[in-house]
């Protein structure tokens, strides 16, 4: 099987939007708070990742609701509040700062979350 272009770079760069997640989230875990390196690697990913979502819906025979588009939409959502919920705490109270062990549970959540979405999708390519 040939991969369409469209997909090939889709692939591409869902599989960027998984490093700079991994870079973001494995340094606030480790060092548990926030700083402006890891929120520019997390808004990278978020973006890599609406950028590859948009060419799969477009490359997409289906209309988008699919078990795997229902739990890679969910899964950006979630990476995507996870940032929102960041970048408040970094506003409010500067960089540096410790992450509240709930918002810090939370990003463990969405990373785990996007990894079984990002796995699950890479399962149905290979395994066409």
């Amino acid at each position: 099987m040939i991969m369409k272009p469209i997909i090939m770079v889709a692939s591409t760069v869902v599989t960027l939007a998984l490093i700079f997640y991994s870079i973001a989230i494995i340094t606030e875990q480790r060092k548990k708070i926030i700083n402006n390196f890891i929120l520019t690697f997390l808004v990278i990913g978020v973006l890599f990742d609406i950028s590859a979502t948009i060419m799969m819906i477009i490359r997409s025979s289906k209309n988008g609701v699919t078990f795997h588009g229902l739990l890679g939409y969910s899964a950006l959502t979630v990476m995507l509040i996870d940032a929102i919920l960041l970048m408040r705490l970094k506003a409010k109270e500067g960089t540096g700062v410790e992450v509240p062990k709930p918002l810090h549970m939370y990003s463990r959540f969405a990373y785990a979350w996007w990894v079984i979405a990002y796995v699950t999708g890479t399962l149905i390519v290979v395994l066409r």
